[in-house]
């Protein structure tokens, strides 16, 4: 086992009113098979019991799936490994001594809560807004009953790859969710069982973004280079047709 010593900057801000600060700690012997969020944890242990306010940040599963977990590590959401949430980035790829820099997401939509904790209920609105199928919700239907060819299928699994933690976001220089909106959107767009809603789910949900403040995608790409899934960005290029098609024949 081996441990590393670091030194850590982390933002400090008690609630989206007030001025936020970069302060600075040191955490000595650090286990390197920690990941992140259990070195924060070490981190909080250390100040509480120095009776000092521990640092707020999200988390739920802490295996990659749920989508709460975030921040920005170094200017790069989830950190500097690549597909890999921040519950899932180890302290193995970090080096003794380093100063790692903390902060939250950052978007005009993301308010800030308390230090690393952020509002994301914007990405759950534009969900609510037209991301459901009209579906009977009776027996399971058998999955064989529906023919879909493989292609499809794939394209609409790795579009619902996207587990909503919003590091796209934080990450696009417009802060756009065209990334998030365009999986949503995709996942149900390409399936038979998404076809009822389909014209008035693209209409709605950009609607929606558009509303929550989010920018317009500029195509700089950092949005899939710091998605934890992969998401690609072939999906937006499918949000445009999606919503061009239903701008042009609805209404």
């Amino acid at each position: 086992m081996s441990s590393i010593n670091l030194t850590l900057k982390i933002w400090r801000q008690q609630n989206s009113d007030a001025l936020g600060r970069l302060e600075t700690y040191t955490l000595d012997n650090v286990n390197t098979d920690m990941s992140f969020l259990e070195m924060l944890d070490v981190l909080n242990e250390k100040l509480t019991k120095e009776s000092k306010d521990p640092v707020a940040f999200d988390h739920d599963c802490r295996e990659g799936i749920c989508g709460m977990c975030g921040a920005i590590v170094d200017g790069v959401a989830h950190g500097p490994e690549k597909e890999v949430t921040l519950c899932q980035l180890h302290m193995r790829h970090f080096k003794d001594g380093d100063s790692i820099v903390i902060e939250p997401f950052r978007s005009r939509a993301y308010p800030i809560k308390k230090d690393l904790l952020i509002d994301r209920s914007a990405l759950d609105r534009i969900i609510q807004a037209g991301g459901y199928v009209s579906v009977n919700t009776g027996g399971t239907i058998d999955g064989n009953a529906i023919p879909i060819s493989s292609q499809k299928a794939e394209l609409a699994m790795d579009a619902a790859a996207c587990i909503g933690c919003g590091a796209c976001v934080a990450s696009c220089p417009n802060g756009a969710a065209m990334l998030f909106t365009s999986a949503k959107i995709s996942q149900l767009a390409l399936l038979p069982q998404g076809q009822v809603e389909r014209k008035q789910r693209a209409l709605a949900m950009v609607e929606q973004m558009d509303k929550e403040g989010f920018g317009n995608c500029t195509n700089a790409k950092e949005c899939e280079a710091v998605c934890p899934k992969g998401i690609s960005i072939r999906n937006i290029a499918r949000l445009n047709r999606e919503y061009l098609l239903a701008a042009l024949t609805e209404g």
